[in-house]
């Protein structure tokens, strides 16, 4: 057999690369556990900044969640719809008060119970040894 030095050597691993397939996997994991509460990754995200940042815009809640303004429009009019959030505002054109509903925070809570069980599954004590090593440099990195 002879070596056919045409061909590429294999890429070099990336951590973009890799960062970027575990968190495709996490985002499968989560959403996976969050549709019996009829919540998306999404959703969660946008309920929790509401939660987190009283007072935000729908500028704000754009930028921390990396979407248009027009969509955060709109997810607020569906959150709004399904009982998750009010709208405060007094009049159009003046600034928001957006807040979660009580059945905005116990649906928040209910998340927070599954966001722990995936974490737990992942990057728990029966986790790859990997994953939990990962997972521990990402607390430890993030303060958490």
């Amino acid at each position: 057999m002879t070596f056919d030095d045409s061909r590429p050597a294999p890429p070099t691993t990336s951590t973009s690369v890799i960062v970027l397939t575990l968190a495709r996997k996490v985002e499968s994991e989560l959403g996976a556990a969050l549709a019996p509460l009829d919540l998306t990754v999404g959703r969660l995200g946008l309920l929790g900044h509401i939660a987190g940042v009283p007072g935000a815009s729908f500028s704000d809640l754009a930028r921390m969640s990396g979407i248009t303004v027009q969509s955060v429009h709109a997810a607020v009019k569906a959150l709004a719809g399904a009982g998750l959030v009010r709208d405060n505002t007094a009049r159009a054109g003046s600034a928001s008060a957006i807040e979660l509903t009580p059945e905005g925070v116990r649906l928040l809570r209910a998340a927070q119970d599954v966001l722990a069980e995936v974490d737990e599954r992942m990057f728990g004590a029966a986790a790859d040894p990997i994953l939990r090593q990962v997972g521990a440099s990402v607390r430890t990195a993030f303060g958490a």
